[in-house]
């Protein structure tokens, strides 16, 4: 398996993992419990602070990971990988990565960084849109 092919892989672990972890916080919410989530889920709470977020942050995964998984198998069968692929599905992992942590912990700045989590967003978006100049270039 090639290293992007691996990455994108990597990047759908991480869509999976989203639902563990917003459900767990959903759990905790006063009224939800456990139990109740195993059940048809009829008259439950609505999802509020991390619960809500981790919704909201597998939305925008699911959202990029579709355009980035045709870009890696499109690259893959017409046999396009170079540094500049590897690099860019390594940078779009980690600021996927970095997006999903920062919106589940709901920071959107750090000292010096206003709107760290839309940067982190804006770097996976450009490193697919360089990714995707490749298929252009072979």
């Amino acid at each position: 398996m090639t290293y992007e092919l691996t990455i994108l892989v990597l990047n759908a672990l991480l869509c999976l993992a989203f639902p563990w972890a917003y459900n767990y916080a959903y759990a905790k919410q006063p009224g939800v419990g456990g139990k109740r989530l195993m059940g048809n889920r009829d008259a439950l709470p609505e999802r509020t602070g991390m619960a809500a977020r981790g919704v909201r942050a597998h939305q925008n995964h699911l959202e990029n990971l579709v355009p980035f998984a045709i870009i890696v198998l499109t690259a893959h069968v017409i046999g396009v990988s170079n540094s500049v692929t590897v690099a860019c599905a390594t940078i779009f992992l980690a600021a996927r990565i970095a997006h999903g942590g920062l919106y589940l912990a709901g920071i959107t700045r750090v000292p010096g960084i206003n709107g760290v989590r839309s940067l982190a967003y804006f770097v996976s978006l450009f490193s697919m849109l360089v990714y995707a100049s490749q298929l252009f270039l072979a």
